[in-house]
């Protein structure tokens, strides 16, 4: 069973730091994708169909929010598990994202194991 990761951020030293966090899980066959904002995000959404997808909300293009709405309501991919990363962590904005369809709302910054024990979980790892 192919299990992939999407990891999306604008910010590359938060590319890197999601990465860095996950990359463990490629000994155990997972396959980890990124993506610099919402456009490529959803192209790379659209075209892999990732398991599990860290999306940061604040990006260019496409905001998280857009993406995750797109993804989960447009292209009706309900079965890609989405959680929204951001340093908004008011409850208008959790409630923004409950209504574009994301799983789980992470605010930053992430405790790494967290988000690490999140893809273990969602994977079945």
């Amino acid at each position: 069973m192919n299990r992939t990761i999407l990891i999306v951020d604008d910010e590359p030293h938060l590319r890197t730091l999601i990465h860095q966090t996950l990359e463990e899980l490629e000994d155990e066959g997972v396959e980890l994708m990124v993506a610099a904002n919402g456009e490529e995000a959803l192209a790379v959404i659209e075209a892999a169909r990732p398991n599990l997808v860290f999306l940061d909300v604040m990006m260019p293009k496409l905001s998280g929010f857009d993406v995750c709405q797109r993804a989960k309501q447009v292209l009706g991919l309900t079965d890609v598990y989405i959680v929204l990363l951001t340093a908004k962590g008011q409850e208008f904005d959790r409630q923004k994202g409950q209504d574009v369809g994301a799983d789980l709302y992470m605010t930053k910054p992430f405790d790494p194991d967290a988000l690490l024990g999140k893809a273990r979980d969602v994977l079945g790892l």
